[in-house]
């Protein structure tokens, strides 16, 4: 399959690229860093595009089979606020536009856990754990507004065009793996409250991405993606009781299971997180 990956030169993108290839799928990188500036890899296309430019998106993306959109300003802190949103929400509609008008069926968008508000909101609002894919959203900033955005522009797609199938994957915490251990009095335990605690492995979230392109969905879909378990040596029930007393319990907290359910990547993708690692509980509690 010829895979076009907006954002190739980031995090997530040269994880993605670097999976394809090992699954021989041919790659498309669509990106804005200079030609001049990315190594040369075999079986990689390279494209500089601005992704905010439908024609320059759409010209890129042409004779691709399938679009992984990763591409995106990944915070609301580095960029005035409007900035980021149009960025943001511009760059995943003109993939969505392009993906439909060369015959692209299958999408995969890089959405994430703050869509429904959460590590950047002033005080994060939760109406039970764990979250799962019909949790409303409280989002207040730029950046988790233009995701919560993007996964609707996918909803309208998919419904004007009956033939698409886009998966938007919510995102948590990329990283190498497993972050270090955190206890109630390690001073990032606020910070780390407001996005409950989660972590998603590269690895996982670039397998994430590539089972969504092949899985046996119709429409535009919203899965969690995030690991399992928690990230703390503390149980999940005495997080929820510490931080969130007044949230209900509506799923399996028990032991350091994570806040995220992510049953439905599960059962229509068939993906599991699988962390490389043994669990760090084994040998921290």
């Amino acid at each position: 399959m010829k895979i076009g990956v907006t954002g190739g030169c980031g995090r997530l993108g040269k994880a993605v690229i670097e999976l394809a290839l090992v699954k021989n799928h041919e790659v498309v990188n669509l990106d804005r860093v200079p030609l001049g500036e990315r190594p040369r890899r075999a079986g990689v296309e390279e494209q500089e595009v601005d992704l905010t430019d439908y024609g320059a998106f759409e010209e890129a993306l042409a004779g691709c089979e399938a679009l992984i959109h990763l591409a995106a300003i990944p915070s609301p802190r580095q960029h005035p606020a409007h900035v980021v949103h149009n960025n943001n929400v511009l760059s995943n509609y003109n993939g969505l536009c392009a993906a439909v008008n060369l015959g692209i069926r299958p999408v995969c968008l890089a959405s994430s856990i703050n869509a429904t508000g959460a590590f950047y909101s002033r005080e994060p609002r939760f109406d039970y754990f764990p979250l799962d894919e019909g949790h409303p959203t409280y989002n207040e900033d730029a950046y988790s507004l233009s995701k919560w955005i993007g996964e609707l522009q996918a909803d309208s797609i998919a419904r004007r065009h009956e033939e698409m199938k886009i998966a938007s994957l919510r995102l948590h915490g990329l990283g190498p793996g497993r972050p270090p251990p955190g206890n109630l009095d390690d001073e990032r335990s606020y910070g780390a409250a407001k996005q409950l605690w989660g972590y998603t492995s590269m690895e996982a979230a670039a397998r994430a991405c590539l089972l969504s392109l092949t899985a046996d969905f119709s429409g535009h879909e919203v899965f969690y993606i995030v690991a399992p378990e928690t990230m703390m040596t503390v149980p999940s029930l005495e997080l929820k009781a510490h931080y969130y007393p007044d949230v209900p319990v509506r799923g399996d907290l028990s032991g350091y299971r994570g806040f995220f359910n992510c049953e439905k990547a599960a059962r229509l993708l068939g993906w599991q997180h699988e962390p490389e690692e043994e669990d760090a509980h084994s040998t921290t509690v």
